[in-house]
């Protein structure tokens, strides 16, 4: 599982096969700071999967169950869709991933073993308040794009379906609710992703 991190980090452009739904949407040509924003709005989401498939791997590492195991791996390997679709609208609009990648992945790892080591209900339970968190802050980044720029919006309203399906999935496999102080630490650590990844 460890080794399956490291190869995500070195063979961005895997995944389920999924076409770019921004692919369809034509180029806009945006200001200089439009560009710089969604740019960043764009590095943060990427930041997020790479986070999201970290998590997925700690938690399938410790997951007691073979049926959550595989349901934490499937979607683990349909998040790396939106990684890939990221990444290609980082290079569209001139920028790259954040360079603080592998703190993103150790971290989240860690984060995603601990929540494992719970139990399998109280780990579905994690997968659902982060999708859920994430879903919230896709819709934020969908307020903040240009109008003018579909190729992101696609892409963010793809992701954010996806999320919302993942978390809603989680919750029918009996995933147990989030106590409140853990729902208010990850937005704490979501925070300190965001503003690092936004600059980095």
């Amino acid at each position: 599982m460890v080794g399956r991190g490291l190869s995500l980090l070195a063979e961005r452009g895997r995944g389920a096969g999924r076409r770019n739904p921004g692919a369809a949407k034509p180029e806009t040509e945006l200001a200089p700071d439009e560009r710089r924003h969604v740019a960043g709005l764009m590095r943060i989401n990427h930041a997020g999967e790479i986070a999201a498939q970290a998590l997925y791997h700690g938690q399938a590492l410790i997951a007691r169950n073979p049926q959550t195991r595989q349901h934490l791996l499937e979607a683990a390997r349909e998040e790396h869709d939106h990684l890939r679709w990221c990444e290609e609208r980082l290079r569209e609009l001139g920028d790259g991933p954040s360079k603080l990648e592998p703190l993103w992945y150790a971290g989240s790892f860690a984060i995603g073993a601990l929540a494992g080591l719970r139990g399998d209900r109280e780990s579905l339970g994690f997968v659902q308040e982060t999708e859920h968190q994430v879903s919230e802050h896709l819709g934020e980044h969908l307020a903040q794009l240009p109008e003018a720029d579909g190729r992101s919006r696609a892409i963010l309203e793809t992701m954010r379906n996806d999320e919302e399906r993942h978390g809603q999935e989680a919750a029918d496999a009996g995933g147990a609710p989030v106590p409140a102080p853990v729902r208010g630490l990850m937005r704490q650590v979501a925070r300190v992703m965001k503003f690092g990844a936004y600059r980095l």
